[in-house]
């Protein structure tokens, strides 16, 4: 018997529109087939100049579902995600679910081997993929299904869009072949309806997605239905049940475990308007921003800091933002605090890991903002700081320790290895590889990770102690601090420095300046000031490893 979610009756008889009551025994599609019964005719996405509402979105994915049961996509299937955020890679998820397939989030950003990669390690056989990319998809096993985004952009746009997909396939045209389709084709051609199937929303996996892991190696993630919808669900608690009331400014990546749980399903569980933009550009978005006047703004502290250098030459025109979620990486209270000056928003730091589907802490979103702490445990997340070396220890308040987690957002493991599941998750507690503090307002904030600790002549030094002392020093605009081997101590400190243009490098007054800010075990030893950025992740994360990796080359 197939799983047929019907919705709230409750809210429905009264007539007032609901959001969810609990996350159980819920698929994960039914988050958005809620919204479309709750608000039929709220608008759900808009792209462009296309708007879906609830109900014509959830029509699509049903027609979606019908259209992969044809193509012989069967419960515990794999298929692959290789879009940018377009109203395609909503339906298409929501329609894998239904089929009770696993959805699989591959990055445009990754190359054609890292793609095969992954393809291989979950046996994955259909791809829907975004045109422009479909040369990355090298195994001629694999099917394809072609979206395009080219019948979205401006005229002038579009000629640029159909050169640049023949530089990268060497094509001006993408014909079917037995193995590549165009989507909304095959989406067309589908007569038959779609089947319900049976699911089990907590032990059945939905969604793969790449990814470092707490250890640093490569695995893949493995979310189960139930995982996805209760992350959403405890971000739509946290915002104090406002539904269908938000307007949600969506361009964190899809593919991305932030921008899935948070716009994708946080946006169904909300019942918000999402505002779809495929890529990141500071005017474009800004511009976005001043035609829809969204709401809420999930973020990475790399896009705050690009548009608060627009806004200080053009400043903005924003009357409703209201709620702005910066995660993925540290966020500088200067950034936060310029970027709240200029919108009048309430920005606040959150965070997570792929591993938690991946939100576990946010700032309060009706108090006032404390910059520099990711927040506060969101509901039915359980949290402990334990020794870093003992796990069965925690430690005093105030200390720095590991910080672990439990709760209905932790994943199901890592796919096909269970060796690497067991090392991060102990007893439903994930650990997850990053220092932290807990103030007595039970605020925590991040210290570093634990794989960057330095330990100096037995003590412990936390990197980003080290930087923000760094920071203070007239002239700085960026800086990373790692441990370099050393015979005598173990390791000792290394700081790489970015100075402002206009600065002049003296390393003496940086040493002094450490002199009068950090103890003498905690000081960088040795200097490099950096002529280029450091490097950095796409979401805007400092890569400590690669510059460990290049200081032991």
């Amino acid at each position: 018997m197939g799983f047929l979610f019907q919705g709230d009756t409750t809210a429905a008889a009264t007539g007032a529109p609901e959001g969810l009551r609990s996350y159980r025994d819920l698929p994960a599609f039914g988050l958005l087939q809620h919204a479309a019964e709750q608000v039929p005719d709220r608008a759900a996405v808009v792209y462009g100049d296309q708007v879906w509402n609830y109900r014509q979105l959830n029509r699509d994915t049903v027609r979606v579902a019908a259209m992969l049961q044809r193509l012989g996509v069967r419960p515990g299937d794999r298929v692959g995600l290789l879009l940018p955020n377009v109203p395609e890679y909503v339906i298409v998820a929501n329609a894998i679910w239904r089929c009770g397939g696993i959805a699989i989030a591959i990055s445009p950003l990754m190359v054609a081997e890292e793609i095969a990669s992954l393809l291989a390690k979950t046996r994955c056989r259909l791809v829907v993929s975004l045109d422009m990319l479909s040369d990355t998809v090298t195994d001629s096993d694999v099917s394809l299904l072609l979206v395009s985004i080219r019948q979205h952009l401006p005229s002038l746009h579009q000629l640029g869009y159909l050169w640049a997909r023949r530089t990268r396939t060497g094509s001006w045209t993408l014909p079917t072949t037995k193995r590549v389709h165009w989507f909304w084709d095959e989406v067309d051609a589908t007569t038959t309806s779609w089947q319900p199937i049976s699911i089990d929303p907590t032990n059945d996996p939905a969604y793969i997605l790449p990814t470092g892991g707490t250890t640093g190696t490569p695995k893949a993630v493995t979310l189960s239905h139930t995982n996805l919808v209760a992350n959403a669900w405890q971000q739509f608690q946290w915002t104090r049940r406002s539904f269908a009331k938000e307007t949600m400014l969506a361009v964190l990546p899809f593919f991305h475990s932030y921008g899935m749980s948070a716009t994708v399903m946080g946006g169904a569980a909300t019942a918000s308007t999402l505002i779809l933009h495929h890529r990141f550009n500071t005017r474009q978005v800004i511009a976005l921003v001043e035609q829809h006047q969204p709401t809420v703004f999930h973020t990475v502290p790399a896009m705050l800091v690009a548009m608060n250098e627009r806004f200080r030459k053009v400043p903005p025109t924003v009357k409703r933002l209201k709620w702005v979620i910066s995660g993925g990486a540290s966020l500088e209270p200067s950034v936060a605090s310029e970027f709240a000056d200029h919108t009048g928003a309430l920005v606040v730091e959150g965070y997570g890991l792929s591993e938690a589907s991946p939100v576990t802490h946010v700032g309060h979103l009706f108090k006032e903002p404390r910059y520099g702490f990711i927040g506060l445990p969101l509901p039915e997340t359980e949290c402990r700081i334990v020794d870093s070396t003992d796990s069965t220890r925690e430690v005093p308040a105030g200390e720095t320790g590991e910080l672990i987690v439990r709760g209905p957002q932790v994943m199901l493991g890592y796919w096909g290895d269970d060796r690497a599941t067991r090392t991060a998750i102990h007893d439903g507690w994930l650990h997850t590889g990053d220092l932290a503090i807990c103030d007595p307002d039970g605020y925590y904030r991040i210290a570093g990770r634990k794989k960057d600790l330095i330990i100096t002549s037995g003590f412990n030094v936390y990197p980003s102690e080290v930087e923000d002392a760094i920071r203070q020093f007239s002239g700085v605009s960026d800086v990373a601090v790692v441990g370099v081997a050393d015979d005598a101590r173990g390791e000792i400190v290394k700081a790489f420095v970015v100075m402002d243009p206009s600065a002049s490098w003296n390393e003496a007054a940086l040493a002094g300046h450490c002199a009068e800010h950090l103890a003498k075990y905690k000081r960088p030893r040795l200097w490099h000031r950096c002529e280029t950025d450091l490097p950095r992740n796409f979401l805007g994360k400092v890569l400590r490893r690669e510059l460990r990796e290049n200081e032991n080359e």
